[in-house]
């Protein structure tokens, strides 16, 4: 067979070689959308037309000192006035020593804060594994961050909490008794998930205004999710599917928006590299349609900080010369 090669075609025209629909897997498969928000330059990427969602590209290093900044500045005024500070907390990563450092560098009394682990794993049947569970959520925020910090400034043990069987039927309630989140922190996930809040989930399918009101709940976690979570260093970042629960606690959307304060990072890349899985989500979840296929562009109707990565700002381009 003789394969003729075609050169200086347009674009568009070599698009309608070959047609086909989004896998049936991928939960948004709106081309239309996905061709809009894929074309997204740069400078355009901290454009939206709602003032409250504040979009900011910044160099990846700056990315994750927001985030420290930000945790230290509320717990420093937490103990200086003596209010409640009332925290919604990602996996806790490496970051989160950053922070104890400084709590201890600068003495500052964590007596009133308490924190909440936003999503935590969970087996085949919905049971949540014990805190002492070294892959868990729970596990990593004690060991990243409340024993981190000198003894003598932490909070009570009590006010840092994790996912339990016991206590997710009361989770929003037990936030909701202390007045509520100051502030919740987030980034998507491949889905576009927030904490584990799926599109793909079972458990999670409503309507959008249903949706909303939605809180806290085990959760069918996505094929997706499992690739993602299976390149993370606890699990030996080599890409064992099996090795991620099939399953977890996550807060809802009713949590998210029910929050204070919200902020937003995106600046995943593959360990310091140009390849990042966040380039394409971060514009589906920044600039796309409000959807619960796509859960954390709910955001856009909220009062939130988003920061991006330079990296992840990044115009998508075809590159022959890179494979994975």
């Amino acid at each position: 067979m003789q394969i003729r090669v075609i050169r200086g075609q347009k674009k568009s025209n070599m698009k309608n070689l070959f047609q086909y629909e989004p896998s049936a897997w991928v939960p948004f498969r709106d081309k239309a959308e996905i061709e809009r928000v894929k074309s997204i330059k740069s400078e355009d990427m901290a454009k939206h037309p709602n003032p409250d969602f504040k979009i900011t590209v910044l160099p990846d290093a700056d990315v994750e000192m927001i985030m420290i900044t930000d945790m230290i500045q509320r717990i420093k005024h937490s103990a200086d006035t003596g209010e409640k500070l009332v925290m919604i907390l990602p996996n806790p990563c490496p970051t989160y020593r950053h922070v104890a450092k400084l709590i201890n560098a600068l003495q500052i009394d964590c007596r009133n804060v308490y924190g909440f682990a936003m999503d935590e794993y969970a087996d085949e049947n919905g049971n949540i594994p014990p805190p002492e569970w070294e892959y868990g959520f729970t596990y990593a925020m004690f060991k990243y961050f409340y024993y981190n910090i000198d003894e003598h400034l932490r909070p009570p043990q009590s006010q840092i909490v994790g996912f339990t069987n016991k206590n997710i039927a009361d989770y929003s309630q037990m936030i909701a008794d202390l007045g509520g989140a100051d502030i919740c922190y987030s980034g998507p996930g491949w889905t576009g998930h927030l904490a584990f809040i799926e599109p793909d989930a079972p458990e999670f399918k409503a309507p959008l205004e249903e949706w909303k009101l939605m809180g806290p709940r085990i959760v069918t976690l996505s094929p997706f999710t499992l690739a993602q979570n299976s390149l993370h260093g606890i699990f030996g970042k080599s890409g064992n599917l099996a090795a991620v629960p099939p399953k977890a606690a996550t807060i809802g959307p009713a949590d998210v928006i029910s929050a204070k304060n919200r902020i937003d990072t995106h600046a995943l890349t593959v360990h310091g590299t140009s390849t990042a899985w966040q380039r394409f989500i971060c514009r589906l979840v920044l600039h796309g349609p409000v959807t619960p296929l796509v859960p954390e562009s709910i955001l856009q109707t909220l009062s939130t900080d988003v920061y991006v990565s330079e990296t992840i700002a990044q115009d998508i381009e075809v590159d022959w010369s890179k494979g994975y």
